[in-house]
């Protein structure tokens, strides 16, 4: 059922011991939107513990300065920022049909959920977990939540560049301002500091880096082979696909990252071009600008799959 936040709120009123789920390969968005959202919780008396498919990554650990996480046997399944129950994971399978609440911000939303609410206009899942806060009289905006919600709306927003960010998206970093948010070690850790290992991967993309489509089209790929050699580890990609759309003249920016039994598909574009239409015709889904998918199969194949859509798009030829 589609709620709203006052519903939202009374649902989480009612409910205890609860399992908050993110996606697999965590961001600043699905981390900070559950890490959050657990704060708040915890100010309401209720237990809660943060469950992911992968290792939060070490970039985010300053989200768990104040989590304690409990044993308990849940009593209900709350799932942000994650559109589709695939997207969780094989390690979280055994939620899968369980999930009680789904707080989201993508219009590809499978509606998975017994209850969802779901804002395709926020530039961040944090924006509406912003306003689960304000919904309950006796959860105060501390300063780890601010931590956390700033978090959310500045990495999926690119640290407020990319098209989806709105004003809103601006008051909301104002109010995280006001409440304490350690903005500049956050946007640091986000988006000023590499480590070698993601310089090195960064290095060998760009020198495999194929234009297509009189220069409009970009592929660049991260085989098994490349992601061994440097060492890079899955939490330190984030960003890279953005990559992509940094070249002048670049419409469409694609990248390739292998996994078990094929790649996973990362598509950016700018507003003329809906990368969610491109990436839904191959299984997948997520924002105008910037969606995803899986392709089974080869490189080549999974190459060739991809740019057959994209010319479509674009009203190019492709052999």
């Amino acid at each position: 059922m589609e709620i709203n936040v006052q519903k939202c709120c009374e649902i989480l009123r009612e409910i205890d011991d609860i399992v908050i789920l993110t996606h697999r390969n965590p961001d600043g968005d699905t981390l900070g939107s559950a890490f959050a959202l657990h704060y708040i919780l915890k100010q309401l008396g209720k237990r809660s513990r943060v469950v992911c498919h992968d290792v939060f990554p070490k970039q985010f650990s300053y989200l768990l300065l104040e989590y304690e996480p409990e044993d308990f046997e849940p009593k209900a399944i709350v799932a942000v920022d994650v559109a589709d129950e695939k997207l969780l994971g094989s390690n979280l399978d055994e939620y899968c049909g369980k999930v009680d609440l789904c707080i989201d911000h993508h219009g590809s939303n499978k509606h998975y959920a017994k209850n969802w609410l779901v804002r395709d206009s926020a530039a961040a899942c944090c924006e509406i977990i912003e306003d689960i806060c304000y919904g309950f009289e006796e959860a105060e905006l501390t300063k780890i939540i601010a931590d956390c919600i700033y978090t959310g709306v500045s990495t999926d927003t690119g640290c407020f560049r990319y098209s989806n960010t709105t004003g809103h998206s601006h008051a909301v970093a104002g109010r995280m301002f006001k409440a304490g948010c350690d903005f500049v070690m956050i946007n640091r850790l986000n988006f000023e500091v590499k480590s070698f290992s993601r310089i090195a991967i960064e290095r060998e993309v760009l020198n495999g880096m194929e234009l297509y489509f009189k220069n409009r089209c970009a592929i660049i790929c991260m085989t098994k082979e490349m992601i061994e050699r440097t060492g890079v580890l899955e939490s330190e990609l984030e960003g890279v696909p953005a990559m992509t759309r940094e070249i002048e003249g670049v419409e469409i920016g694609i990248t390739l990252r292998a996994r078990d039994n094929g790649y996973k598909i990362s598509i950016r574009t700018g507003e003329e071009i809906d990368a969610s239409e491109i990436c839904g015709k191959l299984g997948g889904g997520g924002h105008r600008c910037a969606a995803g998918c899986f392709v089974e199969g080869d490189l080549e194949t999974a190459k060739k799959t991809v740019l057959k859509i994209v010319a479509e798009t674009l009203g190019e030829d492709f052999e």
